[in-house]
């Protein structure tokens, strides 16, 4: 599975911005699809997952309430919206699929990897 991201750039903190994460390839049967971000000098953080056949959503705690994950499955593409921005959020946000019906945090369990994207918010 190849994955294409896009949506990032520079807002100011309260702000919003929606992450595009296209599929191609070998897309068929069940997947998850999530997201995952590092900013500099940290080690990479699980933001969000979506299974592909259900819609099942799984958040990591910095981001719950305020981000929110979904899918389009006939555009094969997830989206990663994300509104009340923090500086803290800061980071380059990168979009990762795994085989199977289970959405999990680590990020060893996820096989496929886009290139990142970069979200900057300004104080």
């Amino acid at each position: 599975v190849q994955l294409q991201a896009s949506g990032g750039g520079l807002v100011q903190a309260g702000g919003s911005l929606r992450l595009s994460c296209t599929a191609s390839g070998r897309t068929g049967g069940d997947y998850v699809m999530g997201w995952f971000r590092r900013a500099p000098g940290e080690q990479r953080e699980f933001v969000s997952a979506i299974t592909w056949n259900e819609g099942s959503t799984l958040y990591g705690d910095s981001v719950k309430g305020r981000f929110t994950i979904s899918r389009d499955n006939a555009k094969n593409t997830v989206y990663l919206q994300m509104n009340d921005l923090k500086p803290e959020d800061t980071a380059v946000y990168s979009c990762a699929a795994r085989r199977g019906s289970t959405a999990y945090r680590g990020t060893g369990l996820y096989d496929s990897w886009g290139q990142g994207t970069q979200v900057t918010v300004s104080s």
